[in-house]
């Protein structure tokens, strides 16, 4: 029970990697805000969690809307941990990329994490304890990717935020970590992974020759959310099946 004593908030905690680190810390003996823009899909897994035996409750804001996110963080108090899972992707050519897309995915995908971390920062710098936030970068956000420009910079920006915060609060005791996942079978990627010669491309650019599950970055995360990881700070963890070590 790593987490056990802990109140965790995950953005984007109605499906995929948030759903499943929502799930993993709960196991772990957290208290776990379920925070999401879409009501039924947080409450689903808070009401499955606490199926499970766990504590959990459905949480409700856009994380591109400050006011909004900071209401709930407020209400939520106090917040050890955080992990902003909430992020989405739009693929293209860029030539032909429309604008309002990569508007978009900076709003959701940068914006959103800022947010997110300045929010549960605030709350922890004026109560003057310790906290670790964990972000959900990508292998995305080390490398580049045909199609996948705006995608790619937003990752990439939120590996600069994790680094830069965690360089800031360090003497506050709160540590700042991303995960950075290969492409995993989430509602996001499903289509993706539905096209043969795509799943094809992906399974050849990865030495273990298969997508991460959920629940295998789930464990990264409850990792570097827990006191196992108290000297880690500021570091970006690949779950990436060793796309970037090539």
């Amino acid at each position: 029970m790593r987490l056990e004593g802990k109140v965790a908030l995950v953005t984007g905690g109605g499906s995929g990697i948030g759903a499943a680190a929502a799930r993993a810390m709960a196991r772990e003996g957290a208290a776990v805000g379920v925070l999401d823009g879409r009501s039924a899909a947080a409450a689903a897994v808070a009401a499955e969690i606490r199926a499970a035996g766990g504590r959990a409750e459905p949480l409700v804001a856009d994380v591109r809307d400050e006011a909004q996110v900071e209401r709930v963080v407020a209400a939520a108090q106090p917040v050890d941990v955080l992990v902003t899972a909430a992020g989405l992707n739009r693929t293209g050519s860029t030539a032909d990329y429309a604008t309002a897309d990569f508007d978009l995915l900076v709003e959701v995908n940068l914006r959103g994490t800022f947010v997110a971390c300045r929010a549960v920062g605030r709350h922890l710098l004026q109560r003057g304890a310790p906290g670790r936030i964990v972000t959900v970068s990508s292998q995305m956000g080390a490398v580049g990717y045909p199609g996948r420009a705006a995608y790619c910079a937003t990752k990439h920006a939120v590996n600069g935020l994790t680094k830069a915060l965690a360089v800031e609060w360090a003497p506050h005791g709160i540590a700042v970590n991303a995960v950075a996942p290969t492409f995993v079978r989430t509602p996001m990627t499903e289509p993706m992974l539905a096209d043969p010669a795509f799943a094809a491309e992906v399974s050849r650019r990865l030495p273990t020759g298969e997508v991460a599950t959920v629940e295998e970055v789930a464990a990264a995360i409850v990792y570097l959310a827990s006191d196992s990881a108290r000297s880690v700070t500021g570091h970006v963890l690949a779950v990436d099946g060793g796309w970037t070590a090539w």
